[in-house]
């Protein structure tokens, strides 16, 4: 699937290209969900209703001009009323995504708005979220009930007993929010399954803000040989399988490679995850960044790893929504659960919020002694590996074994692999 272009894009084309994301992650379902665009012109282009939301081409999307004449051959969304109400009290806002993801309704139905201090992005992306008391679906009454949190300049807000509807300054804004948000949200459910969540306050975000490494200087020229070249493809490669399959997401996810030496390349900053590029991709070469482009805020961390690490060619610093579940709770994460599980990541230590900025010694020294995966409190996991592929499996397997032990919670009693059967594994497979 080719990157996502708003401003060259037909707005129906924008709109099949992120209602398949969203259908293929499982955020919505083929009958549920809708997604509209606004025009200068005051056109709105809407999907249309009773059509498969796993199957939409460019000519099912609905245009309904400003005069309320309809464009197409479907009837527009039967919610379309509610996306007018919105765009008429927000002129800021040009795209709209009303959907019923799972973790999104589970506040839905509890009556309940989602704290987004549970980790930094989603307080700077989503903000506070709004509440819209339960009113019929596709009455005025629902868009009335919709458009007063927008008025008060909430950009997502939760439907009581029914979903969510974010909006944005255009379409690829408004599905980071929507994705950030539902990514959110299975966090604190998967959180409160193991313990008690643990928020965030606004200083707490602020001050990690303000540590973040902001300059680094840059090359004067840069080269890209065929062996560069490949790295780039790699790593869009793996960034896009990532997304695809929940272990990223379009905010937040900074992903390298040792190329040569301590020299690599690594994913930009401020670009969505799913659409990276070959041409996004910056090399670090001798501590200094490719010219004009901004490296992962992270990157300094990777840089002294690969230093410090000899035998790392890898790093993978990402979120995913089990191990996240242990990273907001501080309940310690126990891969002693299946044998692949403790040979692949043995031992997973938890450091506090912001140390991977303010502490350039913890984490690389970690790495030195063994530990291959690691959890930053309400923030990521990182992983490393002595090829993109090892990182990459280390982080599946860490994710696979976080959401077991999740999903065990409820049955009772954990039975972890015992001291012998460690021992065994390490005379077999690590000695």
């Amino acid at each position: 699937m080719s990157g996502f272009e708003p401003e060259l894009m037909h707005p129906s084309d924008q709109i099949v290209l992120v209602i398949d994301r969203i259908y293929k992650r499982g955020l919505t379902t083929t009958s549920g969900g809708n997604i509209s665009i606004i025009e200068e012109n005051g056109d709105i282009w809407v999907t249309p209703s009773g059509v498969d939301k796993g199957a939409l081409q460019r000519d099912d999307i609905v245009c309904v001009k400003k005069d309320g004449t309809k464009i197409g051959k479907h009837k527009p969304s039967s919610e379309f009323p509610f996306h007018r109400a919105i765009y008429e009290c927000r002129p800021d806002i040009t795209a709209i995504i009303h959907a019923h993801p799972p973790a999104l309704v589970s506040f839905s139905v509890a009556r309940q708005v989602p704290d987004t201090n549970i980790i930094p992005q989603a307080r700077n992306i989503c903000g506070p979220i709004g509440y819209a008391p339960y009113a019929l679906p596709g009455s005025r009454e629902l868009g009335e009930s919709i458009a007063d949190p927008f008025r008060e300049n909430y950009d997502a807000v939760i439907m009581e007993n029914h979903g969510t509807v974010v909006g944005g300054t255009d379409l690829k804004d408004a599905f980071q929010r929507f994705e950030t948000l539902e990514f959110s949200a299975r966090t604190m459910v998967n959180g409160k399954t193991i313990g008690n969540p643990v928020y965030l306050s606004d200083e707490d975000i602020e001050n990690f803000e303000d540590q973040i490494p902001r300059r680094q200087p840059e090359m004067e020229s840069v080269a890209h040989p065929a062996d560069e070249r490949d790295i780039r493809e790699s790593i869009v490669e793996m960034v896009k399988r990532a997304c695809e399959q929940g272990l990223m997401i379009s905010s937040y996810g900074t992903l390298s490679v040792r190329w040569r030496d301590d020299d690599f390349l690594i994913t930009p900053t401020e670009v969505s995850r799913w659409d990276i590029r070959r041409e996004d991709i910056v090399q670090i070469r001798d501590g200094r960044k490719e010219p004009g482009k901004l490296p992962s805020r992270g990157v300094w961390l990777h840089q002294e790893i690969y230093r410090r690490n000899p035998e790392v060619n890898s790093i993978i610093l990402t979120q995913s929504p089990y191990l996240m579940a242990f990273g907001v709770t501080g309940e310690k994460f126990d891969v002693r659960t299946i044998p692949e599980s403790w040979i692949f990541l043995q031992d997973v230590p938890n450091v506090s919020f912001g140390s991977h900025f303010r502490d350039k010694d913890t984490i690389p020294e970690l790495i030195a002694k063994g530990t291959s995966c690691i959890i930053i409190e309400n923030d990521s996991v990182l992983v490393t590996g002595n090829a993109l592929l090892d990182a990459f499996d280390r982080l599946e397997v860490a994710e696979f074994s976080a959401r077991s032990l999740t999903m065990s919670k409820p049955l009772g009693e954990l039975h972890p692999i015992n001291e012998q059967q460690i021992s065994e594994l390490e005379n077999k497979f690590l000695s």
